[in-house]
């Protein structure tokens, strides 16, 4: 018989992030939510407890856990503020999973043990300002070998962790070069390969932060290269399996950005229970009514659907199986539950679910995005007929 609950380990680990979120985070995130303010101090507190070492092995100054264990925290966190969600899950998901993955021994040596102790943060260089799910298409950034080092040229859009004073260095994704054609003396599709590039490197220039609708106390920027020189065994990974690479990595992705969006789904609930019992209207709370209950009945409905999906998703990337169609389908229920419960929260909030003082009022601004980041919901019902044998064949990013 099928069981969805969770070993004593991944258990007492969910239990100490609820904990952590609810006792370190929420009495502090709303300030700097509206300040726009890095949490530098929660990021060193969560490195600490080894949150951003979960999935990596103990050599390298990590957990010796796994990817199930890193969507747990994730899916607590988001229950309080997704912005420090976020961080996380870019820190690991998009830094430290690709160079555990593909780096040499000496660039694991090197970075993972700063990495996984939350001393510094990586960051991945995938999207650019002309290109979004048309990732390998529209890529602009160009890298080549000159005297021993790659030169980079390019720019990179909504880059998370890429400006922060621990920001360690960005894995940027490159165009190196133009595959051989059919005919094998005709250019082909472009050779894509990731390049790590340290904060400070002469040519690497950061932008002023993003003024965005979410996320306001995680860190987002614009990056450009110009003629950016790092040494030739920067590489991440073979010369033109970048784009693979990525693609493998925005499978494990999209399972944490579900968690995550569960969470904030969950933490609807949670703000929405609360409320309904407290709120008093025409003489009683207002939970007694029937339109509120069955709006937050409603609500735990899809927190219930969603956190089966992820679940299901990262029970088959444990085991080693094709999980592609899982990821996609955990990530659609749980950002549409996400961006759902956010609305249907702020209405049982009323006049007071529209302050910035409100949880929900920050929850409503942040799920927006996670429709968009790691995989459109269009790509994503794409990506889920296709691997059904429907509709034409199209990019997956």
């Amino acid at each position: 018989m099928l069981s969805y609950s969770l070993d004593p380990e991944h258990e007492d680990l969910r239990k100490t992030v609820e904990e952590f979120a609810r006792e370190e985070v929420a009495p502090v995130i709303g300030d700097l939510y509206e300040r726009g303010e890095f949490p530098y101090d929660i990021v060193a507190q969560m490195g600490k407890m080894g949150m951003f070492g979960l999935p990596v092995s103990e050599d390298y100054g990590g957990m010796g856990g796994d990817y199930l264990a890193l969507c747990l925290a994730l899916e607590e966190l988001a229950r309080v503020d997704s912005s420090v969600a976020v961080t996380l899950e870019a820190a690991v998901g998009l830094g430290v999973m690709p160079l555990y993955r593909y780096g040499t021994e000496e660039q694991k040596r090197q970075w993972l043990p700063r990495l996984c102790a939350g001393q510094a943060l990586a960051a991945f260089g995938l999207t650019e300002p002309g290109g979004g799910s048309d990732v390998a298409g529209a890529m602009r950034t160009r890298a080549r070998l000159e005297d021993g080092e790659w030169v980079i040229d390019g720019s990179k859009a909504f880059i998370t962790n890429s400006g922060t004073s621990i920001t360690g260095y960005v894995a940027v994704a490159a165009v190196t070069g133009l595959r051989p054609g059919p005919s094998g003396k005709t250019a082909g599709k472009p050779e894509i390969s990731t390049i790590i590039v340290p904060s400070g490197t002469p040519g690497l220039t950061v932008a002023e932060k993003y003024s965005k609708v979410g996320w306001s106390a995680s860190d987002t920027h614009e990056l450009s290269f110009g003629g950016c020189r790092v040494p030739e065994e920067n590489l991440l990974g073979e010369r033109g399996r970048g784009y693979a690479q990525f693609l493998a990595t925005l499978d494990e992705g999209r399972v944490a950005i579900a968690a995550l969006s569960t969470g904030l789904a969950q933490g609807c609930v949670d703000e929405a229970v609360r409320y309904a019992g407290e709120r008093e209207a025409f003489g009683g709370p207002i939970g007694r009514f029937q339109a509120v209950a069955f709006k937050i009945a409603d609500m735990e409905a899809r927190v219930h659907a969603a956190r089966l999906a992820w679940y299901h998703a990262a029970a088959k990337m444990a085991a080693g199986e094709p999980f592609k169609k899982e990821a996609a389908i955990a990530k659609l229920t749980s950002s549409n539950a996400a961006m759902d419960n956010s609305r249907d929260a702020t209405q049982v909030f009323g006049g007071m679910g529209f302050m910035n003082e409100a949880p929900v009022g920050r929850f409503y601004r942040d799920a927006k995005i996670l429709e968009i980041g790691e995989g459109t919901s269009e790509v994503l019902r794409m990506l889920i007929a296709r691997e059904l044998g429907l509709g034409a064949a199209g990019k997956d990013s």
